[in-house]
């Protein structure tokens, strides 16, 4: 059987995907990044979240897409850390951004583009990815994405540029001091966990003109620093992630503005991935 991973710097989404082409239910452990983990953390990961679940006898083949793998020293790290729990199967590592196209082109030309926790975009034809903007990470990059769209909110909080009744809303949610702010960003591990992690505020306050126009001006920039940089006015654009997902109208009204026809946007890839590998 296959297994088919889609990870994220959050989260991993794991499907065991049959001889027949059926699937099983998805498994969700924790993101599997090799920029952050260690092949020990990824092992670890695997064997205490998704091995209670599965049979790692029954694999032969592994198909692992993930955020951080576009290096072949940080696939390695992966591939290792599968290796020591799936000893018999063939691992087969990629990028997050090629999970992303197959999952939502399949087997047509166009643009895909992930908005997440982190971001990325990509132009995709004949299966494979063409051109790439990179997307540069939270702190110079990865705009329109969870921890970037977190780094704002928060710069604002502390700032006092968020309008009060906004301000009042966040410290009754969160209870975070500055001080604590500043640990969680410059001194704790994985700070664009932490600051996507205020994205449900975003959504729970999504119709306020402030958080309106902290979208639009993030999602604006995705479109110009990447979108933009590819064939848009012949492709179509498809998007993957929660922040694309649940933020979708604003999106739309971005891409009209900017002149980007919009296909797919769908909150995983996973579906796609089942069919891309199924056929």
């Amino acid at each position: 059987m296959k297994l088919l991973a889609d990870s994220g710097s959050t989260k991993t989404a794991w499907v065991v995907l049959n001889e027949n082409g059926s699937n099983s239910v998805e498994y969700i452990t924790d993101g599997l990044n090799p920029f952050f983990q260690t092949v020990q953390s990824v092992q670890q990961t695997i064997q205490n979240q998704l091995l209670p679940h599965i049979d790692a006898n029954s694999i032969s083949e592994i198909y692992f897409y993930g955020a951080g793998c576009a290096f072949p020293e940080k696939n390695a790290i992966i591939e290792e850390g599968l290796r020591t729990v799936f000893a018999s199967a063939t691992i087969h590592v990629a990028s997050d951004l090629l999970g992303a196209a197959r999952g939502l082109c399949g087997m047509q030309d166009g643009i895909a583009c992930i908005m997440g926790t982190g971001s990325n975009s990509c132009m995709y034809q004949d299966s494979k990815i063409v051109h790439n903007v990179s997307p540069l990470g939270y702190i110079l990059g990865d705009e329109g994405s969870g921890a970037v769209l977190g780094k704002l909110l928060v710069g604002d909080y502390l700032k006092n540029q968020m309008p009060t009744h906004l301000a009042s809303a966040f410290l009754a949610t969160y209870q975070l001091t500055p001080a604590i702010i500043l640990d969680r960003v410059y001194k704790q591990a994985f700070p664009n966990r932490f600051l996507a992690s205020f994205s449900p505020f975003l959504s729970a306050h999504k119709h306020e003109p402030y958080v309106q126009a902290l979208l639009h001006r993030s999602f604006t920039d995705f479109f110009v620093r990447n979108i933009q940089q590819y064939d848009y006015q012949h492709h179509t654009a498809h998007f993957t992630g929660s922040i694309a997902y649940y933020f979708q109208d604003i999106l739309q009204q971005v891409a009209q503005e900017k002149g980007v026809a919009v296909g797919v946007i769908e909150q995983t890839p996973m579906p796609g991935l089942v069919r891309f590998h199924s056929v």
